[in-house]
């Protein structure tokens, strides 16, 4: 079996660094030197040393490489789930330009949990990883902007660059880059399609105070309201969380009232609107004959449902958050970005039939 050397009692086990020199005929310490680049040889040698790798399907030490310094160069990218659509298409757009850039893309998961969080930043410190990219709906407060500042700092003791994406900026005193989509533009855009439509009374799912995201896109629809001098109503607002069980919930506790007091739903991610237009079919509600309905991501389900949404650059952020880490400290490399969001206009918004709800 390639790789696995059988010892004289049949067991077998992996190869080592002393059995390609054997194999090749060569020192151990030339193999070495072949491996790891750093000294000079002979093609003929080179050759035979290579190919008794192949043969014995010798895999180098990793703790070994790393002690003589020699590191694939990587960088790192940590979010809170790669289930979610919206971290697994930005994990790949970082990794499409990692390759790009010839250096590995290493992924983390924390679950949202800041102890994770911590260990998978000690992870990558140690990995040597070039750059660190965070990405995640967070709360804002003041643990979080010292662990964050924190983090900063000790990779860039290490040579390596914190990136936030998709999170606010900490300050000019972090040493961090922050790729950012504009969530407020997005939610106003959105909400004020809805208006030109006609539509008044406007129900939002997936309210999260203290939480980046949906804060930002609700204060988006309430600007538009605003902006269109349709008062604004909180009884318009449902708390819930940006998950497609979420939606249906929100949507079925508010069709459970005695009486319908909305005309669109503006839900605050896709995955809330596909749980909420599950909620209306039970109901034998048809999006846009009956409620008008619009989204926000522009990922699955939202093609697939014909939804009216916001287009976020999603892989945009990844290949991004890349290019600035590895030009950081450039002269006129940019260390805060803002990237544009659009409305992608399907079938799932209409007039409201009849006269307006008060």
């Amino acid at each position: 079996m390639p790789g696995r050397i059988a010892p004289d009692d049949g067991t077998p086990r992996i190869a080592t660094i002393r059995d390609v020199a054997q194999h090749a005929g060569v020192s151990i310490a030339t193999v070495s030197r072949i491996l790891s680049g750093t000294y000079p040889s002979a093609p003929a040698t080179r050759a035979k040393v290579l190919r008794a790798v192949r043969e014995l399907d010798y895999v180098a030490n990793a703790h070994a490489r790393g002690l003589a310094g020699v590191r694939p160069k990587s960088v790192a990218i940590v979010v809170n789930s790669v289930i979610s659509p919206h971290y697994a298409h930005v994990a790949q757009g970082v990794h499409e330009e990692a390759a790009r850039e010839g250096r590995l893309c290493i992924v983390g998961t924390t679950g949202g949990d800041p102890e994770r969080e911590l260990a998978a930043i000690r992870l990558m410190r140690q990995e040597q990883a070039e750059a660190v990219i965070l990405v995640g709906n967070i709360v804002v407060d003041d643990a979080y902007r010292e662990r964050m500042a924190n983090y900063a700092l000790a990779l860039a003791k290490a040579g390596s660059q914190l990136v936030l994406c998709g999170r606010p900026p900490l300050g000019p005193d972090v040493p961090a880059i922050v790729v950012e989509y504009d969530n407020t533009a997005g939610a106003h855009a959105i909400t004020s399609h809805l208006l030109s439509a006609g539509h008044r009374r406007i129900l939002f799912l997936g309210r999260r105070t203290g939480y980046t995201t949906p804060d930002s896109r609700i204060a988006g629809y309430r600007a538009a309201l605003a902006a269109y001098r349709v008062p604004h109503d909180p009884d318009l607002e449902a708390d819930g969380t940006m998950v497609r069980d979420e939606g249906y919930r929100m949507m079925r506790e508010r069709l459970d009232r005695e009486a319908r007091d909305f005309t669109a739903v503006f839900a605050g991610n896709d995955l809330i609107a596909a749980g909420a237009r599950d909620a209306l079919r039970e109901r034998g509600l048809r999006i846009p004959d009956d409620v008008s309905m619009v989204g926000f991501d522009d990922l699955p389900p939202a093609a697939d449902v014909d939804l009216t949404t916001v287009h976020v650059p999603h892989e945009e952020l990844g290949r991004t958050a890349v290019r600035l880490a590895l030009r950081s400290g450039t002269p006129g490399v940019a260390q805060h970005v803002l990237l544009g969001t659009h409305i992608v206009v399907r079938d799932s918004v209409a007039v409201p039939a009849g006269p307006s709800l008060p």
